[in-house]
């Protein structure tokens, strides 16, 4: 019987949201790929440093100390020889993944339907605005973002932005178009409606199940935040809509416009996520960030 990841929770990094491979990047970016795969070549045994997204992956794999509940896959523009460092990277840190592709410079996203991926972590911002339009729950990494020595080395603590990234812009698009004012009026109106699905609400819906599957034995635990720029009495349809949803959040916070990044260093998400690029920049400063880039904000 073919083994099936099914039942997991499924992370696809791209190997430089992972590792550190700006300087190799940086070569790649000229437009001279032998000379990049050289380099790569040059430095096959030479482990590479840890990425933005290293920080939050170890600690993913950390909840497979009993059942095997996450699968982690490297999912690459880069070349398979390329993909060995990766993979020498990954035993030299002790990370346990064993499943990648390489695509040597075509778009990677396809792939993330045979995975069943639950989440796709990439620097390159097309890549994740193809994922995202093909329904799956993407973010591009700041590869300048902050990596925090974490003070709960127990927990994995994520942060979602709401409007956008967990909800559907729907209520995004009347501040957009008519202002705060109408913003509010529209979320009062509609407290009783559960918003629609945002794009990183599947990725919520895996974390909130190993939450309710973790014992108090367990190594690591999971803890959840929404930081949203809502406030009362606004907040009232994002918290029914997570009731509706049966998906229980540890912290909420209600900014008003408040800057988010004050309150992230508090928090101390392993990883935030936002669609809204400027809070990103403000974001990137604390912590390890993802731009998600779906919604009005982002459309191009």
């Amino acid at each position: 019987m073919a083994l099936s990841l099914v039942d997991k929770l499924v992370v696809a990094i791209s190997s430089r949201a992972l590792f550190d491979f700006e300087e190799e990047n940086r070569v790649y970016e000229e437009g001279n790929l032998h000379a990049y795969e050289a380099l790569q070549r040059d430095r096959l045994t030479v482990p590479a440093k840890p990425g933005v997204a290293f920080p939050l992956i170890r600690k993913l794999l950390a909840l497979n100390a009993g059942d095997h509940r996450v699968e982690v896959v490297i999912l690459s523009r880069s070349d398979p020889i390329s993909g060995l460092r990766a993979f020498h990277s990954c035993r030299e840190y002790g990370l346990t993944i064993e499943r990648g592709v390489f695509t040597r410079g075509r778009a990677p996203f396809g792939y993330l339907k045979p995975l069943n991926a639950s989440l796709f972590l990439s620097a390159n911002q097309q890549d994740v605005r193809d994922a995202l339009a093909a329904g799956f729950p993407a973010a591009r990494v700041l590869p300048e973002s902050a990596k925090m020595a974490s003070t709960y080395p127990d927990e994995i603590r994520i942060a979602f932005d709401g409007d956008a990234v967990l909800f559907s812009d729907e209520a995004e698009r009347v501040f957009q178009k008519d202002g705060l004012r109408a913003f509010v009026g529209h979320e009062i109106h509609n407290k009783d409606l559960p918003l629609a699905d945002g794009p990183l609400k599947p990725l919520l819906e895996a974390l909130h199940r190993l939450q309710k599957l973790a014992d108090q034995a367990a190594p690591m635990h999971i803890r959840t935040a929404l930081v949203t720029a809502r406030s009362a009495p606004a907040h009232e349809r994002a918290i029914r809509t997570l009731m509706a949803w049966n998906i229980e959040i540890d912290e909420a916070m209600f900014l008003g416009g408040l800057d988010k990044s004050a309150f992230l260093r508090e928090f101390e998400p392993d990883f935030f996520f936002d669609d809204q690029i400027g809070h990103c920049e403000s974001a990137r400063v604390v912590t390890a960030t993802g731009h998600v880039l779906s919604g009005i904000v982002n459309a191009s």
